[in-house]
């Protein structure tokens, strides 16, 4: 399972099945949204590594939902792509200037849309390299499965590799259980959310090792944040 989460934000069924089936084919997790009302509500329960937002969507087009994530303090830092058959230069510019990250113009080849999608998680600050994650002196390979700690290579079950990964690609951010099953395990995997917690300790048991436990905190009644500031 990869690490980045995309949200497309696609009115046609057609076309967004299309895009769901290419980008997890390139092994991205994918939460997909018909209109912008239904990409909010994902947005309070998940906060995806980049949207992939379709200009023209019925009652809130996509260029106003950039504006108003882009002005608010939440969501100004969550990349986004718009996707439109507008291919004049003013629709680019207009894009760009309220705050997409980038514009594709449809019709548009699946390994243009990926490089592009790369191109932006690069650019977000949050990824030096898309297989190789960076948190502190913390380093996972994310082709060889391999965790460095302090430059020390460490054994971790795949599981724990997941939730790790999750965590370092998203710092300082409170999640519940059922969140971390969303994301980690997948929405089609029925496990019991005390399965969270044993993983929680045992990656916890395998910081302490490195005087990092502290990093990966309980925050009561709420879940886990993965953070190096005090809880």
């Amino acid at each position: 399972m990869s690490q980045f989460t995309i949200l497309v934000v696609e009115d046609e069924q057609a076309i967004r099945s299309m895009l769901v089936m290419v980008l997890q084919q390139y092994d991205f997790n994918v939460l997909e949204a018909a209109d912008v009302a239904q990409a909010h509500t994902i947005l309070n329960d998940n906060l995806p590594d980049l949207i992939l937002l379709d200009w023209m969507l019925p009652r809130v087009t996509g260029d106003e939902w950039t504006r108003r994530l882009k002005s608010s303090d939440d969501y100004r830092d969550l990349p986004i792509i718009l996707l439109t058959a507008k291919g004049e230069e003013a629709d680019k510019i207009h894009g760009l200037d309220i705050g997409a990250d980038d514009y594709v113009t449809k019709p548009f080849s699946p390994k243009e849309l990926i490089a592009r999608i790369k191109a932006v998680l690069r650019r977000s600050g949050k990824i030096h390299d898309l297989t190789q994650i960076k948190f502190q002196d913390i380093v996972l390979d994310t082709e060889q499965h391999r965790v460095i700690i302090a430059d020390k290579e460490i054994e971790v079950s795949p599981t724990e590799f997941r939730l790790l990964s999750f965590f370092l690609t998203h710092p300082d951010k409170v999640y519940n259980r059922t969140q971390l099953l969303d994301q980690v395990w997948g929405r089609n995997v029925y496990i019991e959310e005390r399965t969270v917690d044993v993983h929680i300790r045992r990656l916890r048991k395998i910081l302490a090792n490195h005087q990092r436990e502290d990093w990966l905190q309980t925050v009561r009644g709420f879940g886990y944040r993965f953070s190096v500031k005090s809880s």
